[in-house]
């Protein structure tokens, strides 16, 4: 069995607190394994453990699941990470500050460490020191019925599991149905770039409860509480909440875009507490792990790059095509800012020729003998097809209300000079037709 565990660092006094910074980091490593367990709770050295032999392959090997562990634990705040063929072993050795309890024999290791590395032996350190002993070796040396009729039998107990002699049994930490974090910071924050630091484990968190569930974030709530002793006037705290255009649990991409929210937002307080809200949780489609990468996967999307580019200049600054579902062409695209999510594709069915480059506006043509001319007479070669709607479109010129109804006969025609084009016909209000070009083919 391959066992991990993680000793958090400045734990807050108050039990509450400490109970959710436990809890975070329980359910950070949820996503590396559903046998995650919190141990002593409530002492004064929590522990979190979790069984991984089982997700070694998951996670490309041994070696790269270890280094992912230990590189992502510097950032939540862990102050030891210890690997053990068992979980008591693993806290023993992550309490003596020792981390690999694969390079001896673990009974080699587990003699030597002293007695406040395991917490029911921990609890009667006064009389065992008054025995003589110091380490898990000596107390193991004492005749074994004595320790049973002096001490509880979770004494035997602990020290028995630790060294792999009789089975451990945990209550496994469940992953919750929401996500909502919270930290308390280890000094008041004046300038609100500096919340990164923090807001960045409460993100770690969120991401491992994301794996989880294997989903991807569209909305999030970053949420800071001001000093107690702030002035009446900067209220009680504030927060952001932001968007993505897709689904995504990418930690360096969202710390990034929450980076260039922040450098815009001053604070009224110092800050001495943050919150993190998942809003809109979406099913998030994974990528497979084939021996072939696919191409184009190599480096940041585009989508990525202009959330940043908008979290910088605006949203209003950014906008991104969008294709609506509508078979007139002035309106068959708008605009929208790039981090608000498009919707889905279309199922569109086109039945007509659609031109390679449209007209801003189109282009009245002259005639002669009802024939449309540019740049000489045109010859028709493919039509009509007719497109006509948008009576539901309604809209207000010079106050008076309209409705953007066209009716027109589209025809592909060829012109000696100008190539293949793409022109309609329309009836004017005074019964009269007139040809228009709109596009032209490439």
């Amino acid at each position: 069995m391959l066992w991990a565990a993680l000793l958090p660092d400045q734990l807050p006094s108050d039990e509450s607190r400490r109970t959710e910074a436990s809890s975070g980091l329980a359910t950070w490593c949820l996503q590396f394994t559903p046998r995650v367990a919190i141990l002593e709770a409530l002492s004064e050295s929590p522990a979190v453990v979790m069984e991984v032999e089982s997700s070694v392959r998951l996670f490309g090997g041994k070696r790269r699941l270890v280094e992912r562990v230990r590189s992502e634990c510097a950032d939540l705040g862990v102050r030891q990470l210890s690997w053990a063929p068992h979980s008591l072993a693993a806290v023993a050795l992550a309490r003596a500050g020792l981390s690999n309890g694969f390079a001896q024999p673990l009974e080699a290791l587990l003699d030597g460490l002293p007695l406040h590395t395991l917490g029911a032996v921990q609890a009667h350190a006064a009389t065992l020191a008054r025995l003589g002993c110091q380490t898990l070796g000596q107390v193991r040396a004492l005749p074994r019925g004595g320790i049973g009729r002096r001490f509880d039998a979770a004494l035997l107990a602990a020290l028995d599991q630790a060294y792999g002699l009789r089975p451990e049994a945990h209550r496994w930490v469940e992953l919750p149905e929401t996500f909502h974090a919270r930290l308390e910071l280890m000094a008041r924050v004046e300038l609100a770039p500096a919340l990164l630091f923090g807001a960045r484990r409460l993100l770690l968190q969120m991401s491992g409860w994301l794996a989880a569930r294997h989903c991807g974030v569209t909305a999030f709530t970053l949420r800071w509480c001001h000093d107690l002793m702030r002035s009446r006037s900067a209220g009680d705290g504030g927060e952001m909440t932001l968007r993505t255009a897709r689904p995504t649990r990418d930690i360096e991409h969202l710390t990034r875009l929450l980076a260039e929210h922040l450098a815009r937002v001053q604070l009224l307080a110092p800050v001495g507490d943050l919150e993190l809200l998942a809003l809109d949780v979406q099913p998030l489609q994974e990528h497979s792990l084939s021996l072939i990468p696919e191409p184009g996967q190599a480096g940041e999307g585009l989508a990525l790059v202009l959330e940043r580019i908008a979290a910088r200049l605006g949203p209003e600054r950014v906008l991104r095509p969008v294709v609506t579902e509508d078979h007139r062409l002035e309106w068959m695209c708008h605009w929208q800012p790039a981090p608000q999510p498009r919707p889905r594709k279309p199922n569109r069915v086109v039945d007509i020729p659609q031109p390679t480059f449209v007209l801003p506006e189109p282009l009245r043509l002259a005639t002669r003998g009802e024939r449309p001319l540019y740049q000489g007479v045109l010859q028709l070669l493919a039509g009509p097809h007719r497109v006509e709607g948008g009576w539901w479109d309604r809209t207000t010129q010079d106050g008076i209300a309209a409705t953007r109804h066209v009716a027109r006969d589209y025809w592909v025609a060829l012109s000696e000079h100008a190539g293949v084009l793409w022109i309609y016909q329309t009836r004017l209000a005074d019964e009269q037709t007139a040809w228009f070009l709109h596009g032209t083919f490439a």
